[in-house]
């Protein structure tokens, strides 16, 4: 592989990471609360199990894209790097898909269950939920991409060394 496209892969893998890192980050740092009818409303990442679940991934994927910056190319480890690829992208997947239903139901709540929405109330908290949501998306597709490109090219070469 040449240099340039080394140069590349790095890049990609530590925007990766750095997309990942900072969907983490901005989630870990959201902590609102205000006064609403003399009641207190305190909202914070921790009260949610699925918003702790959407930090611990996208670290685990931030740490995980910079080691496999290590990994030298054509070595025996590649292979199991797309491997662990898939397994991250199913856990980033899985976090966002679990922190966007619960942004939803604090933006919109659900009227048949009772619960009311809280971004009416703590705006600034839904604001940080939402731009963690976006960073983490391009990180995921810029992820997927990227998987699949190693994926199709390990194949391809495949398919001509049978040839």
């Amino acid at each position: 592989m040449s240099k340039a496209l080394r140069s590349i892969f790095i890049f990609v893998r530590v925007g990766i990471a750095a997309a990942c890192a900072v969907a983490a980050i901005i989630m870990a740092t959201s902590h609102y609360s205000t006064n609403f009818f003399g009641i207190t409303m305190e909202a914070k990442f921790q009260y949610t199990p699925s918003f702790k679940f959407f930090v611990i991934a996208n670290a685990i994927a931030s740490a995980y894209n910079l080691v496999v910056v290590f990994v030298p190319t054509g070595s025996p480890l590649s292979g199991l790097v797309i491997m662990c690829d898939t397994i991250m992208a199913m856990l980033l997947t899985g976090a966002m898909a679990a922190t966007g239903a619960i942004s939803e139901l604090g933006k919109h709540g659900n009227a048949h269950a009772g619960w009311l929405p809280i971004c009416n109330q703590i705006q600034a908290y839904c604001d940080h939920v939402s731009g963690s949501l976006i960073s983490a998306f391009v990180g995921l597709i810029v992820f997927v991409l990227f998987m699949l490109y190693n994926i199709f090219k390990i194949v391809s070469l495949d398919l001509h060394v049978c040839r």
